[in-house]
């Protein structure tokens, strides 16, 4: 399945909604998610998760669909298991699938910071999860790199974050993590 990244989806869990109130004015709030894409490729990371992290990974990515997918490694070899991806639901799948239709769960996870919808396209990336995706991808080598750069789009699905950090979001890598998560996020 051919996906593309999609930075201005999905709208981050409590650690960047508290980060700073600064974060809404400028509607700088959102992560990443894929979606399916006719004629993209993206270059991800496998990682492995202990059985007993599942349930805290879930919980964690609470927002997301997760899809079952074979990735391949640059060489074009498929890998031996199937991995997860995170993706992309529309609001009314999430309030469905995930908050089991209970305006309660929606209220404790977004309702209560006056959020309406998640899945949303007028927002931008978070600026420090955004510098820490980039770093991530920079440290993986240049066929990464340039993949990040150039095949992962704003909720407009048009600007790559390449054309972004030249334009709207310069100054982004040079800004450093607020300290409390400069372990997390510092590159």
């Amino acid at each position: 399945m051919e996906f593309q990244v999609n930075c201005a989806y999905e709208i981050m869990r409590n650690i960047f909604l508290n980060l700073e109130r600064a974060a809404f004015c400028s509607m700088e709030f959102s992560s990443l998610s894929v979606e399916p894409c006719e004629g993209e490729l993206i270059i991800v990371t496998v990682f492995e998760i202990k059985e007993e992290e599942v349930p805290a990974f879930i919980e964690r990515e609470h927002e997301f669909r997760f899809l079952a997918v074979v990735p391949e490694g640059l060489d074009g070899v498929p890998y031996a298991n199937p991995a997860v991806v995170c993706a992309r639901y529309s609001d009314e799948e999430y309030f469905q699938v995930r908050c089991k239709g209970s305006k309660e769960i929606y209220d404790q996870r977004y309702g209560r910071y006056n959020i309406d919808r998640i899945w949303r396209d007028d927002i931008l990336p978070c600026r420090v999860y955004l510098r820490h995706c980039v770093l991530a991808a920079k440290n993986l080598g240049e066929p990464a790199y340039s993949n990040f750069l150039d095949h992962t789009y704003l909720g407009d699905r048009k600007t790559t974050i390449r054309e972004y950090l030249a334009t709207t979001g310069a100054g982004i890598m040079e800004e450093e993590p607020p300290e409390s998560l400069k372990s997390r996020y510092g590159g």
